[in-house]
């Protein structure tokens, strides 16, 4: 190879390592684009329309289902079970989770462990002497705990259990009580799936409204 030939293959070189680096960048442009434009699609515009359209459409369950006082102040929500004190009260079903939505969880023991039996047992004595009936007479619903911590709802049987109870604390005739189970029961899914169920929490809100109605 004669020297003279040195610098033009030199500028040759470097020619082509300029096209290869634009290429590679070019290569890489598409990838990026498409990256950001789904993110903004998928993580922005598409969360903005569904958000928009869940307010528009359902506005009650867009913010949680909330419950409200008479003064707007939020006292639960239709879809989380908490605790009630009081014989007033419908009981929900017990919570391994102690009603905290940050730790939703069942007890994750199974039905051969001697503790669960136990506990069931524990709970049957307890929820009997407390309604005024024989253990036999106490729903399951009302002494297992749900596999989420927080469901609101029991069985038409487990509600009508406490009816006397409610009726009683609160001075309120039967009838009354036993109508508001009635309005707090939700049919099954379509009229097919799951099972008759009663809102403990709307329920109870609904006899502290009764309880203040004149």
């Amino acid at each position: 190879m004669n020297r003279s030939d040195s610098p033009s293959l030199s500028r040759e070189l470097k020619r082509e390592a300029r096209v290869a680096t634009l290429q590679d960048g070019a290569s890489w442009r598409p990838a990026i684009g498409l990256g950001v434009a789904t993110l903004l699609l998928a993580g922005a515009v598409y969360a903005g329309i569904a958000t928009g359209f869940a307010g528009l459409s359902f506005p009650a369950q867009a913010e949680g289902s909330l419950l409200r006082d008479g003064s707007g102040q939020v006292r639960a929500s239709a879809w989380l079970s908490q605790p009630f004190t009081g014989d007033g009260y419908f009981q929900a079903r017990p919570s391994a989770a102690n009603y905290d939505p940050m730790a939703a969880a069942g007890s994750n023991l199974a039905r051969s462990n001697p503790a669960l039996t136990e506990r069931v047992a524990a709970s049957t004595a307890a929820v009997a002497a407390r309604e005024g009936v024989a253990p036999a007479q106490v729903p399951a619903d009302l002494v297992t705990q749900s596999g989420g911590g927080l469901d609101p709802q029991l069985s038409p049987a487990a509600a009508q259990l406490q009816v006397a109870r409610v009726a009683r604390a609160r001075g309120l005739p039967v009838e009354q009580v036993q109508a508001l189970v009635k309005a707090n029961t939700q049919d099954r899914q379509w009229g097919v799936f799951g099972q008759p169920r009663v809102n403990v929490v709307t329920l109870n809100f609904a006899l502290d409204h009764a309880a203040r109605a004149p």
